[in-house]
């Protein structure tokens, strides 16, 4: 990446809530400290086979389980003390701690394809989540989560979803009624991330700075080859102060979500699922209105040998303003890792097609929602969301140790209709598709080292290159785009 030297500007306080460069650094060398820290002593092999073979630390933090540290000799983790402290003398009322902290740079030359303020140096993003999660037996639990979202640095100022400075990002309380080993209803209510299959649709939003969450009420009922999730909820609004995060009034999301086996397939799985969505103030290429839409869609997924396949078809109809809403969407991911060569390498495909509005002129839309997607839905630079295009996206992966892999990528994109625009992955309308006939968008090329250092730490960095397409020449500024990003990102 080419450096980039930053004009002097007069010196300035940094505004309340916002680190200084030498608050990274002393976050940075505590990261160090904590890496460096002694490993406990090793256990033996025998006590080893009776202990998780691995630990892992998940996107979703709330689905962590660490009961089985209640067998001390599993304690084998610099954070085991804080991970499982029981209050009661047999230890079924217990509290587990944790969290996440990431440091992210984030640079663009021709943001927005040259619409707008440009920043010359990139800008700074902290994210702070810690959590306390108290189980009170198998029957109750209460989590809370808290998040600090930090921007500093770019011009134009944070966007929507780089600064929180300080909020409570989820807050709930389970009741479990259990009626076998494998049956049980567990009802949740309160403020918490919801996120269902591969996050198409419902996303924790998880590599822009602020992650999504929504207040809600659940019903999750599992049992023997089934696990069926129903809600309703309203998504969280997020204000940039202190404890000033409330419910999104505008807009609402409800719905029922199914996994169960697929035994017709190899190693098969499946995702059923209807959503429900209000927006009192939509906008499309179309217009503004109130938008009432229902989607019902299926997933199959499963990894079958050295095969992995991921398959999703979405249909969606319901109201916008004065017309009725039409909209389809398909996505599919699959690949093939070659086991027995020792990078293991991975090469695979992935492509998405999502309808877009035909006649502008008419009051009816077959503009495809995506709802809540994952931000960076194609890939990290995050600029186009899945509405109105079609992509293919070829991809390598290559594991050159165990900790260290190399991805490289590219994708293509095509508008689906020639008479809407193009939209972020919020859905928000980035060009009008009334200027322009072309189909063209443009293509992207990316790189992605990725190194976990240990099951806590990992540094990952990203470069991509988009070369803007005709429709991008012929609505406006069309410059090509360069993105770097580098990220470190702890667990506990």
């Amino acid at each position: 990446m080419r450096p980039c030297l930053r004009r002097h500007q007069p010196q300035q306080t940094p505004e309340r809530g916002v680190a200084t460069k030498e608050d990274l650094a002393l976050r940075l060398v505590r990261f160090v400290l904590v890496v460096a820290a002694p490993a406990p002593a090793s256990v033996p092999r025998d006590v080893e086979a009776a202990c998780p073979p691995a630990r892992s630390y998940l996107t979703l933090r709330y689905e962590e389980d660490s009961s089985f540290l209640r067998d001390r000799s599993c304690r084998t983790d610099v954070w085991d003390s804080i991970k499982y402290v029981p209050l009661d003398q047999n230890g079924t009322i217990y509290l587990s701690t944790g969290g996440d902290a990431r440091l992210k740079y984030e640079y663009f030359h021709n943001a927005l394809w040259g619409q707008g303020a440009q920043d010359r140096d990139g800008f700074m993003l902290q994210r702070y989540l810690p959590y306390a999660d108290l189980h009170v037996g198998p029957y109750a639990r209460v989590f809370v989560q808290l998040e600090s979202s930090l921007e500093e640095d770019r011009r134009g100022g944070p966007r929507a979803t780089d600064r929180n400075e300080l909020d409570l990002h989820q807050a709930f309380i389970d009741g479990v009624v259990s009626f076998s080993d494998r049956t049980s209803l567990t009802l949740r209510g309160g403020r918490q991330e919801l996120a269902y299959g591969s996050q198409r649709l419902v996303s924790v939003r998880e590599s822009p700075n602020v992650r999504q969450s929504f207040d809600a009420l659940r019903l999750i009922l599992a049992v023997p080859g089934w696990r069926i999730d129903g809600f309703v909820s309203q998504p969280v609004e997020v204000d940039r102060g202190v404890f000033d995060d409330g419910p999104d009034t505008t807009r609402a999301l409800w719905g029922a979500y199914a996994v169960t086996g697929a035994p017709f397939l190899p190693d098969g799985h499946a995702d059923l699922y209807y959503l429900g969505f209000d927006n009192d103030k939509a906008r499309f290429n179309q217009g503004a209105g109130h938008e009432h839409r229902h989607t019902v869609g299926t997933r199959v997924w499963g990894r079958p040998g050295g095969w992995d396949y991921n398959v999703e078809l979405i249909y969606q109809w319901g109201t916008f303003g004065r017309g009725d809403i039409r909209a389809w969407g398909a996505a599919s991911d699959t690949g093939y890792t070659f086991r027995a060569v020792a990078p293991r390498p991975k090469i695979g495909v992935r492509a998405d097609i999502n309808s877009g509005d035909r006649d502008l002129n008419s009051p009816n839309l077959q503009t495809f929602n995506a709802l809540f997607p994952k931000g960076a839905y194609f890939g990290e630079i995050a600029i186009l969301g899945p509405a109105n295009l079609f992509d293919v996206h070829p991809y390598i992966e290559v594991h050159v140790t165990e900790r260290f892999a190399v991805t490289l990528e590219a994708d293509f994109f095509y508008r689906q209709s020639d008479r809407d625009g193009i939209y972020s992955p919020a859905g928000a309308l980035l060009r009008s598709g009334r200027v322009s006939r072309a189909q063209h968008v443009g293509e992207q090329v990316s790189v992605q080292p990725e190194w976990r250092i240990d099951s806590h730490l990992s540094l990952t960095a990203n470069f991509t290159h988009f070369l803007a397409g005709r429709f991008l020449r012929e609505t406006g500024p069309g410059k090509d785009i360069d993105y770097a990003a580098a990220w470190l990102q702890y667990r506990f």
